[in-house]
């Protein structure tokens, strides 16, 4: 049996991070990606308060230390003056992917028009891509639902692991179908 993939997972919030409400966004993520991922992988949790530098460290480490290919952050992108995780994805990022947040935003301004105000975003680190989603579970899964299609084929372009999808629940899009290699 192979390694699994490593995925890091996370929460970003000063209350859930202190103990003073239960982390729901982490625990969102982590079941709708073992819904969702047919490969075997392994989450790699955090939760944090909203450092601004914590955040950039965590992320950092996630991808450079830890190898995780993919790392989901929930919570810090609204506009509240704590709110600093896509600040601090940007700081360790190599490319921006800002067709990640664009996308999260559209599909969320047709549930609830708040939604512009999410500064959701996404980039490269290496061979890790850093995916910024808001902190409610509902939120979670709907922002998953519209860019999962094509997070397994953005690991494929950057040397990434193969992660494959269960097409019962998504169907990740390869351009020509793109072979396990």
């Amino acid at each position: 049996m192979s390694t699994p993939i490593r995925i890091g997972i996370v929460t970003v919030s000063d209350r859930a991070s202190a103990g003073i409400y239960e982390d729901e966004g982490g625990p969102a993520i982590k079941a709708y990606l073992d819904r969702a991922l047919a490969s075997s992988w392994a989450a790699v949790a955090r939760v944090i308060p909203d450092d601004r530098a914590l955040i950039a460290r965590t992320l950092t480490a996630l991808a450079d230390d830890e190898g995780c290919c993919l790392i989901v952050t929930t919570g810090g992108t609204g506009p509240a003056p704590r709110d600093v995780t896509p600040e601090a994805t940007e700081d360790v990022i190599d490319k921006p992917m800002p067709g990640f947040g664009e996308l999260m935003r559209q599909v969320s301004l047709q549930k609830v028009p708040t939604a512009i105000l999410s500064r959701q975003t996404a980039g490269i680190r290496g061979k890790s891509l850093i995916v910024n989603l808001p902190g409610r579970p509902r939120a979670i899964a709907e922002c998953l639902d519209a860019v999962m299609p094509a997070i397994p084929y953005c690991i494929d372009l950057i040397e990434g692991p193969y992660l494959e999808t269960d097409p019962a629940v998504i169907v990740a899009f390869r351009p020509g179908q793109k072979a396990k290699g």
